[in-house]
């Protein structure tokens, strides 16, 4: 029996970047660089699966990748030594020390273990397509995050070559954050999830999960859709959840993601909201489909074939006397 790949997954990303046309090999190499360097030590098992990913990795990219992650692992404290061999780099010894950047603090809970990124994270950071079913797994990423790790999707997304929805028209824009206002100030949380589903062309369900969620930054990305400003967010923040409003800390944080919160961000994931809704209704015909082929079969298997078919009886003859 053979032993399980270290990255479960990489073949089929590198087979999908070769079917597309798109090579994903170093945005690979960044992400993977990127979420090694977080921490500030690493298992033996890690290390391992990071040098024999890496070393595979670097001969295949280009010229630029290879630079910039070379960069972040000569000042890595913890970079492995085939990996710094690798790129020529010193050895760190204790006669002739490596220059590296200050030591990275411990962190007070255990040391996480590194996150593959999916295909849908690697499509946030590569040029391809947002298809629905990757729209609905950004999405539901987005919604399941930290309120840290959601500031942090926001902050890539900014980056990401991946299409955007299209503005909302100033005109409906203006009426729409009107609307909002005095819906917030009226606490009629119904008629401003209504509005805003119909502002940003979202249904009902997910305009309900933008307003109800806990953390606020779905409804910041809708409102800097809509290009609200700040003051109008802080009080929509007040007053559409008098108890949540009734938190300094929640004001504040919420505000100050939005003042660093960019358009295009917000618009990305709109896009992923839209595109979530088509994977779902994709979904349910499917199996709506499915089960009424099922029916048919079923169907047609009940009909029984008669044991006698007409005209394959025997003809009678009668003889006159």
């Amino acid at each position: 029996m053979s032993a399980a790949p270290p990255f479960p997954g990489l073949d089929g990303l590198l087979t999908l970047s070769r079917r597309e046309g798109v090579d994903i090999r170093p945005t690979l190499l960044r992400v993977l660089t990127d979420l090694y360097v977080q921490a500030s030590a690493h298992s033996a098992d890690e290390e391992r699966q990071f040098v024999e990913l890496t070393s595979r990795l670097i001969d295949e990219v280009d010229d630029a990748t290879r630079a910039a992650v070379r960069a972040r692992l000569s000042i890595y404290p913890a970079t492995p030594v085939q990996i710094l061999d690798k790129f020529g780099l010193r050895r760190a010894d204790p006669h002739h020390p490596m220059p590296a950047a200050s030591p990275i603090p411990a962190p007070a809970s255990p040391t996480p273990s590194v996150k593959i990124p999916t295909e849908a994270e690697l499509r946030m950071a590569a040029s391809l397509a947002m298809r629905p079913n990757d729209a609905a797994e950004i999405s539901d990423m987005f919604f399941a995050a930290s309120a840290s790790e959601r500031a942090q999707i926001l902050h890539n997304l900014q980056e990401t070559p991946l299409k955007a929805a299209a503005r909302i028209p100033s005109a409906r824009a203006a009426r729409a954050i009107h609307i909002l206002e005095m819906a917030a100030f009226a606490e009629d949380v119904e008629n401003f999830t209504l509005e805003l589903g119909d502002a940003l062309i979202l249904p009902t369900r997910i305009a309900a999960q933008v307003v109800d969620d806990a953390g606020g930054e779905p409804l910041a990305c809708a409102m800097r859709a809509l290009e609200m400003s700040g003051s109008a967010f802080q009080r929509i923040l007040m007053f559409l959840n008098p108890e949540a409003g009734a938190s300094v800390n929640y004001v504040y944080r919420l505000s100050r993601l939005y003042d660093r919160l960019s358009e295009r961000s917000a618009l990305v994931i709109l896009a992923a909201w839209r595109g979530s809704t088509m994977a779902v209704a994709r979904a349910k015909y499917r199996s709506s489909l499915y089960d009424d082929e099922r029916q048919r079969v079923r169907a047609a298997a009940a009909q029984t074939r008669p044991a006698v078919q007409p005209g394959s009886a025997p003809a009678i003859r009668t003889h006159k006397s």
